[in-house]
């Protein structure tokens, strides 16, 4: 069985940065891909930055290139989400998701077949 673990959320000022941390376990974490996303209340889930199981290929929401970068450690079975310059708008709960594909990076949701509880980040002004 698969099990998604994140952490590393928490309360920062605007400016600051955080690091995320994502555990994947129960499966053959070099074969997948994997994404965060984040959900702000009353707003849809959106993909934050995605990363394909050999590194390759990233892909990232528009509103944090430049600010946020993915990386993975498969020794570890770890996905990292670097997030810097941050800003109040980046309020949500962050979500990382697994799917094990080695086919084009998946960017969507629905493309995502494991997920973790999900980690609040809240970015004070």
């Amino acid at each position: 069985q698969v099990q998604v673990v994140e952490s590393g959320g928490g309360l920062v000022q605007a400016g600051g940065s955080l690091r995320l941390t994502c555990v994947v376990s129960g499966g053959s974490f070099s074969t997948y891909s994997t994404a965060w996303f984040r959900q702000a209340p009353g707003k849809e889930r959106l993909l934050v930055a995605a990363i394909n199981w050999s590194s390759a290929t990233t892909h990232y929401g528009d509103s944090v290139k430049g600010r946020f970068t993915i990386s993975r450690d498969d020794a570890e079975n770890t996905v990292y989400l670097q997030m810097n310059s941050l800003k109040p708008e980046d309020t949500a709960i962050y979500y990382c998701a697994a799917r094990s594909t080695r086919q084009s990076l998946p960017t969507r949701a629905s493309d995502y077949h494991y997920w973790g509880q999900g980690t609040q980040v809240t970015i004070s002004s």
